[in-house]
């Protein structure tokens, strides 16, 4: 009877085991979060699913500043996707007012903003180098 409680303790052992590493290793997949419309207001795109479907919508034609649109997630947000010149900013707008967020850059790699919700809505993205009289934005989408 012990050899027989023995090895089903050894098989248990070993399905625990075999599910916790299940669950572990499914942990960086499961980081992305999931959002929709209002409630990616505000996330940083590259910690959501939002980046997964996104496609440029619209570009500045100067400094290439992007508008990323997620039609899964119904959000848009500002990219910049080179090496940025130091005193650029970048920000993406809502129509109507009520949403803007803006990055200013630093020569660094590529740079973003956060989302805005876009459901039912239109959004541009814009530059604005320091020093430069006029900023420069896509078309609303």
């Amino acid at each position: 009877m012990k050899a027989l409680t023995r090895k089903l303790a050894t098989v248990g052992s070993a399905f625990a085991m075999a599910a916790s590493s299940l669950l572990l290793a499914s942990s960086p997949a499961s980081a992305a979060t999931s959002c929709y419309a209002s409630s990616c207001e505000g996330l940083d795109p590259s910690t959501t699913i939002c980046q997964n479907d996104a496609r440029t919508v619209g570009t500045t034609s100067f400094w290439g500043t992007e508008l990323r649109y997620s039609p899964t997630c119904r959000a848009a947000w500002a990219r910049f996707p080179t090496f940025t010149p130091a005193r650029l900013t970048i920000w993406v707008q809502r129509s109507g007012g009520g949403g803007l967020y803006a990055v200013k850059t630093n020569g660094s790699n590529a740079v973003w903003t956060q989302m805005l919700n876009d459901k039912d809505l239109l959004a541009r993205a814009c530059d604005h180098y320091e020093g430069d009289f006029q900023p420069e934005c896509t078309s609303w989408y």
